[in-house]
């Protein structure tokens, strides 16, 4: 740390953004192969070579071969939080949270969140580890709108809201799935927010 912090923030900028395109390359070398090989028959060994890296690099920033698909999912995770953080004041917390479901799902295309969700559905240990990632995307929900509605009188409709939109999530990427990309996720997840608004 005493060397990071007498190079200056300058310096730490650079090693950040190298360390951040190094990771997007493993990430983006990992999706192909997958899609290409399907993910049990691609080993870590084709991923550091199709990523220009070695075996011990890809385990500094993975611990194993499905991290790369859970990282996927953490990425959306943190971009809508930061939405949530942004988000204008005047709303519930399921509205807040609502809205920038529909506003992060826009920017995602449909054929990537498609091959994504089938990549994890074809391992069983991805599956396994993917459900932990639901619980961690509603704690993180939950601190986001902390920040908007504090004090402890708002607990359970933080946390309800968050439950219930990482739930909305689930479902709508599934839908999407079946229906092979035919709507739009944002159109899927809006019709799902209004059945919850309608309170079937």
């Amino acid at each position: 740390m005493a060397s990071g912090q007498t190079k200056g923030p300058a310096t730490e900028g650079l090693r950040e953004r190298k360390r951040r395109e190094t990771l997007q390359r493993i990430t983006a070398a990992g999706m192909r192969l997958f899609i290409k090989q399907g993910y049990d028959n691609t080993t870590l060994d084709e991923i550091a070579a199709e990523a220009g890296i070695s075996r011990r690099t890809f385990f500094y920033y993975f611990k194993s071969k499905d991290e790369i698909l859970l990282s996927m999912q953490r990425l959306n995770s943190g971009r809508l939080t930061e939405a949530v953080r942004n988000a204008p004041a005047g709303a519930s917390p399921l509205e807040t949270i609502r809205d920038a479901v529909i506003r992060v799902s826009e920017e995602i295309p449909a054929r990537e969140m498609i091959g994504i969700h089938r990549l994890m559905k074809s391992s069983a240990a991805v599956q396994a580890r993917k459900h932990i990632t639901y619980v961690e995307n509603e704690n993180a929900l939950v601190e986001a709108l902390r920040v908007k509605f504090p004090g402890p009188k708002h607990e359970t409709a933080l946390k309800l809201a968050a439950m219930m939109s990482v739930g909305a999530m689930r479902l709508a990427v599934e839908t999407l799935d079946e229906e092979n990309g035919k709507r739009p996720l944002p159109d899927i997840l809006r019709d799902i927010y209004a059945t919850l608004d309608k309170g079937v």
